[in-house]
């Protein structure tokens, strides 16, 4: 008797092997995924910018100039954040935290990343309010009709503007709007909410890839449930974001996969015990459930044998002894990274 939908899972075209670099972008989800590749013993470089949830702040981050003052702003204790990311980059200073970008755009890029794996929260966008001011330019970014292609975007040499979004000293007739990745508890009022349409996620996606030329790109959809959009928004938001997957899937069908999250939770894991508390997030079993479903259809041989092999280090590595300074406890520390050591040898890689 069969009690349980299986979601079927398309085979990638290339599987992922144990020397490929992987970046994650996006949602919370990804965070999840990634961490949990990371902590595997992949490769994996996740979230450089922080948490970003809709695909048009992913570009934004990717594409934007970092040193335009435009994307900084200090808040009332002093800190600084950038409108591009999320607040593990809040910095002391601007130019910290300015560099925290140019470094997370840096070690992207450096990365040269051969597969990147992109989650999709919502369709959903926020636009700061521009404020009116008065004389010279004021802050914006391209509207999502209009956005940047990876040959038009800015490069560390190009000037950047002065004025901040919050205390601009300076405007124009018709100033852009800045498209936020985080609204940094800022007042609800000083942003636009907006949705993105099919067609304008496809055009946005296709740039990502083109970021990306060289390297593999699977989607994703968060199975994260917007409960203050309500629950059939959020559903609508999630139908267009698997529309807009589908569509740029067929459109670039050698770069472009799928791994259907969303569904395996909604389905195989047909079941409020597969939530967080607060029944939105998907729980850690669900999470390592979903990262067993994409291990088994994404990760190639070699990479599964050593999965094999390293899982049992890294329950060890993760075991906090009562007394660390006990002879059984450092003999147990000295076996495991005496294991850990012929690991590596036996691989050829580095942890």
């Amino acid at each position: 008797m069969k009690l349980q939908t299986t979601i079927e899972i398309s085979s990638p075209e290339q599987l992922i092997g144990l020397r490929n670099r992987i970046a994650f972008l996006g949602s919370c989800f990804a965070e999840n995924i990634g961490m949990r590749m990371r902590q595997s013993g992949l490769p994996a470089l996740v979230n450089p910018f922080g948490v970003l949830y809709n695909p048009l702040s992913i570009l934004q981050a990717l594409t934007q100039n970092p040193l335009n003052d435009n994307l900084y702003f200090e808040d009332e204790d002093h800190l600084w954040h950038c409108w591009l990311t999320d607040s593990s980059k809040n910095a002391s200073s601007q130019a910290a935290c300015k560099a925290g970008i140019l470094s997370a755009r840096g070690r992207l890029f450096d990365w040269n990343p051969d597969v990147v794996i992109i989650t999709l929260g919502t369709n959903r966008y926020y636009e700061l309010i521009p404020l009116p001011v008065s004389g010279g330019s004021s802050a914006g970014a391209p509207s999502p009709s209009s956005s940047p292609s990876p040959s038009s975007s800015p490069s560390p040499s190009s000037s950047p503007s002065s004025s901040s979004p919050l205390s601009p000293s300076s405007s124009s007739p018709s100033p852009s709007p800045l498209v936020v990745g985080n609204c940094h508890k800022r007042p609800q009022t000083l942003f636009a909410e907006k949705e993105l349409t099919v067609e304008q996620m496809v055009t946005i996606l296709e740039s990502i890839c083109m970021l990306f030329p060289r390297a593999r790109v699977i989607l994703t959809v968060s199975p994260y449930r917007y409960q203050k959009y309500g629950f059939h928004e959020s559903r609508l938001s999630k139908a267009a974001l698997l529309l807009a997957v589908d569509a740029i899937q067929r459109k670039r069908p050698e770069q472009v996969s799928y791994f259907p999250a969303y569904e395996i939770q909604l389905d195989e894991l047909r079941d409020y015990r597969f939530y967080a508390e607060d029944m939105l997030h998907p729980s850690s079993q669900a999470i390592e459930y979903i990262w067993e479903r994409f291990s088994a259809r994404f990760l190639d041989s070699e990479a599964h044998r050593f999965l094999s092999d390293y899982e049992p280090i890294r329950k060890a590595l993760m075991h906090r002894p009562t007394n660390p300074e006990s002879p059984a406890a450092v003999r147990f520390h000295e076996q495991t990274h005496q294991r850990l050591s012929e690991i590596i040898s036996k691989y050829n890689i580095e942890l």
